[in-house]
């Protein structure tokens, strides 16, 4: 009988396996993609945010574990178990060395990837290299891998694991690690959760996948309905404002729109309706999907003028440009007196200041709702730009309850053999919003414990079985 079944084949799955395997367990991994699609959202990651309490190869200064802290609180308005995000933050400052050893590489912080090379490691290669990395690590220790196998439930008995059925072949194991990801991909379900708006419309209509296509949340699904407890709101995720010309599934970071912090955003009514200066692009571009969900439509526009230009990473595509800012409202649609009063109204309020975009500097409105905090400079300077923006989510929140050890939870007692790890339990660290690397570091805590856990009690198992 196998040892440990591992479920999912992304970042959290795939350290579960490697530290069930380096335990002395028999590991099999079933990933539901097929091989070229392996890797889940991890595959479209490039970082990890790092604790650390001085300067360590990639990463400069120090990045104590109290501001890594605050830096969460912050953008979850302290919707988090501060016991487990602390376990992840200190897990941060140790998994480096243990991953290097599996094949990944690091490098500094790429060019453009503004405030970062403080608090996250860059994957050299991004997360493609470091999913590759694994499975290359997988496979050398013995860990059995196979593709296109998608879990559809379990058996389970009095609260522990039995088997997982592929279609309908059944596989025991002594014990299993869960880390099939979110609901992200199931749009009926994403439908659900949204519901309609005011003015009628199903927002989740218009809501673009920056991920895989193959989290669906069949196992949360299954999990939920077998009174797992669970945790988290299903309108919460890690979702980001994109260019609207973005594919509908996996068009990873290079679809994210990084000027919002350089202009303003305006709705499809030629309106602003929050400061786009209001803390560092890091730790705020995981709220700009979900303000783009709540506007009409679920559009929204990043204006910019060329002295914006060259100050973030460029995306994918070209926005719309005009030499006048009449020009483009016409350009994009909009409203031309609307978006004129909007932005003459902007301009306005804008203070002198010592522009500095690498600091909460100077620079602000006075006398404008909302107002722009930060970075405030009035669009003036031809030529003009706009990026036509969609909610791009990336995971759900929606997960199973856990505590440190990831044992699933039912009823308040946890499983003896049943553990989950990454997006199937980041709500109990991610309650809403998002920093940059968060999510790869709970994938990574969590998954080297989650395996940790399973082997432990796989071997325990055996041992009895023997004696």
């Amino acid at each position: 009988m196998i040892d440990v079944l591992v479920i999912g084949g992304g970042n959290a799955a795939l350290c579960a396996a490697l530290m069930a395997r380096e335990a002395g367990a028999s590991v099999v991994l079933l990933e539901a993609a097929p091989r070229e699609w392996r890797g889940g959202n991890s595959m479209h990651t490039r970082n990890l945010r790092c604790m650390h309490d001085a300067p360590q190869d990639v990463l400069v200064d120090a990045y104590p574990e109290e501001e890594f802290w605050q830096d969460l609180l912050k953008v979850t308005g302290g919707a988090t178990d501060e016991k487990l995000a602390r376990l992840v933050i200190r897990a941060s400052s140790t998994c480096r060395p243990w991953m290097r050893r599996h094949g990944v590489r690091f490098q500094p912080s790429l060019s453009g990837a503004l405030h970062t090379a403080r608090t996250n490691a860059f994957f050299m290669g991004g997360g493609k290299a470091l999913v590759n990395a694994y499975y290359r690590s997988a496979e050398a220790l013995g860990v059995r891998i196979r593709y296109d196998a998608r879990v559809e439930r379990l058996q389970l008995r009095d609260g522990r694991f039995v088997a997982a059925w592929v279609g309908d072949e059944r596989i025991e194991a002594r014990s299993c690690v869960l880390a099939a990801g979110g609901f992200e991909s199931n749009r009926e379900w994403l439908r659900d959760a949204w519901g309609r708006n005011a003015a009628g419309e199903w927002p989740a209509d218009n809501f673009i996948i920056r991920g895989t296509r193959f989290n669906t949340g069949t196992l949360l699904r299954f999990m939920k309905d077998a009174d797992a407890d669970m945790i988290g709101d299903p309108t919460q995720a890690h979702m980001v404002a994109i260019d609207a010309r973005a594919p509908l599934y996996d068009g990873g970071i290079c679809t994210r729109i990084d000027c919002v912090s350089l202009g303003v955003v305006v709705n499809r009514d030629a309106e602003r309706f929050y400061d786009e200066g209001e803390d560092f692009w890091p730790k705020r571009y995981a709220i700009w999907g979900r303000l783009v969900a709540q506007q009409s439509g679920q559009v929204a526009y990043s204006i910019i003028d060329a002295k914006a230009v060259g100050r973030f990473m460029p995306p994918v595509f070209p926005g719309t440009k005009a030499e006048s800012l009449p020009q483009l409202a016409r350009a994009l649609g909009l409203d031309e007196a609307r978006f004129m009063r909007t932005m003459n109204a902007y301009n306005d309020a804008c203070r002198p200041g010592s522009f500095n975009h690498t600091v909460l500097d100077d620079c602000t409105t006075a006398g404008l709702a909302p107002p722009k905090t930060h970075w405030a400079r009035p669009i003036d300077t031809p030529p003009f730009f706009g990026y036509a923006l969609r909610p791009g989510v990336t995971f759900t929140y929606l997960g199973l309850k856990v505590d440190e050890t990831a044992a699933v939870r039912f009823g308040g007692e946890p499983s003896a053999n049943l553990f989950v790890a990454g997006e199937m339990m980041a709500g109990n660290v991610l309650g809403k919003g998002y920093t940059a690397g968060v999510g790869m570091s709970i994938g990574t805590a969590f998954g080297r414990i989650a395996g940790t856990q399973a082997a432990r009690a796989a071997l325990e198992e055996r041992r009895h079985a023997a004696a």
